[in-house]
């Protein structure tokens, strides 16, 4: 028998629970043991819960049963989600979490941790909701380089261009639409300025490249500035969709990650990903391109993940701990978002004429009600802002600029 204890009854934690009663028959079968529920830790109390009787308000009471072998953290939030996490993994318990946060953080000491006491720190369902993505770049794609990693990592802001794109609306519009179904906060900040999605690209740049990044040190933008006349012109240009991508890869051996929305080509596979549905793309020196699908949140699907970390350690419990490898980065390690060269999409107030101003050679142009949109040649940053620059020392106004994926 394997005992388990739930910190957060909420989302997550009730959905792991769920999975686990209702599955268990598959799961023993998958396992050869009986995964049970032991306690839960809430403030609340669930009166005529199923699980009411195992509802505990002190952390203590887990932390010093000796038969709980895997702690389940959905509490969300750095703390005390990360002290639970820590006291429970010095004790010699296997820890398994949701929490993005907690693992973009705090994850290098956790995973330092685990590996001193012999237990495993495992989080697949911090990135992706339920798609498999953690263990498959530790393992089925530890033959390769990895050469670059994009992805729509966010369901809500996802859902809001879909939106914008489907249906027209504005940005309020979508946002008021989405929180209205429940797929954004009443504070829908972390979503929409691109911060979840931050959270979880240094996390996947993490596991393909070594070193974890923090959150705050990445170049993170989110669609709060995306019009609905940006998704128009673009799909006019070529056929492209918007989206909030997370991207990382290798620039002159530093790391270089960062957040922002992207006009993503009609070629590409996260072309077509909407509502809230997430989509990764890895690129490896041999396999290629892998593309990796599926609801990126929800309550099943990300307690579905949860639950395949409870059952990875439950079929390894006799062999030797397994956890991700990386420490943290130094500042050398980062490259800076300068560099890095992409076409970019223009929206400005006049005409063809006032472009050529700036650029007299793009790949693709619009021109409607007195407003120019256009794709230019690919181009680093820096020079991207000097062209913003320029518009602005012609009189001319800049009203959107989009990297092109």
């Amino acid at each position: 028998m394997i005992n388990i204890a739930i910190l957060g009854f909420g989302v997550v934690g009730s959905g792991t629970a769920e999975v686990i009663t209702k599955n268990r028959d598959v799961i023993k079968e998958k396992t050869n043991a009986d995964i049970t529920i032991k306690h839960i830790l809430d403030l609340r109390d669930f009166p005529g819960s199923p699980y009411e009787a195992l509802i505990t308000h002190d952390f203590n009471e887990i932390l010093n049963d000796s038969e709980i072998d895997i702690v389940v953290e959905a509490m969300g939030g750095a703390h005390p989600a990360y002290d639970f996490s820590k006291a429970a993994l010095e004790a010699g318990k296997n820890v398994v979490t949701s929490n993005k946060l907690v693992v973009a953080q705090f994850g290098t000491e956790l995973l330092e941790i685990a590996k001193k006491n012999g237990v495993r720190y495992l989080f697949e369902a911090s990135v992706g909701g339920g798609i498999p993505i953690i263990k498959p770049m530790m393992t089925d794609l530890a033959q390769n380089r990895i050469d670059g990693v994009s992805g729509i990592l966010n369901g809500t802001t996802n859902y809001i261009l879909t939106q914008m794109s489907e249906n027209g609306a504005s940005f309020d519009e979508a946002l008021k639409e989405a929180q209205a179904k429940g797929y954004a906060e009443a504070d829908p900040t972390s979503d929409i300025e691109g911060h979840d999605a931050a959270r979880k690209i240094v996390i996947l740049a993490a596991l393909a490249y070594g070193k974890l990044i923090a959150p705050n040190n990445i170049h993170c933008e989110g669609i709060t500035k995306i019009d609905s006349k940006d998704v128009a012109f673009a799909e006019k240009l070529n056929g492209y969709s918007i989206k909030l991508i997370g991207h990382a890869e290798k620039a002159d051996d530093k790391i270089l990650a960062f957040v922002s929305p992207r006009l993503i080509p009609e070629a590409n596979p996260l072309h077509d990903i909407s509502d809230v549905f997430n989509g990764i793309l890895v690129k490896c020196d041999m396999l290629g391109d892998a593309m990796f699908y599926g609801r990126g949140a929800g309550k099943l699907p990300t307690a579905s993940a949860v639950v395949s970390d409870i059952i990875d350690i439950a079929i390894k419990s006799e062999m030797k701990a397994e956890c991700a490898k990386w420490t943290d980065a130094e500042k050398d390690d980062i490259a800076p978002i300068s560099n890095y060269v992409c076409a970019h999409y223009f929206r400005i107030e006049g005409c063809p004429k006032c472009m050529g101003k700036v650029f007299d050679d793009v790949e693709s142009c619009i021109s409607e009600n007195g407003e120019c949109a256009f794709i230019t040649k690919p181009m680093t940053e820096a020079d991207a802002l000097a062209s913003e620059k320029a518009f602005a020392e012609n009189g001319i106004k800049v009203l959107s600029r989009i990297r092109v994926l």
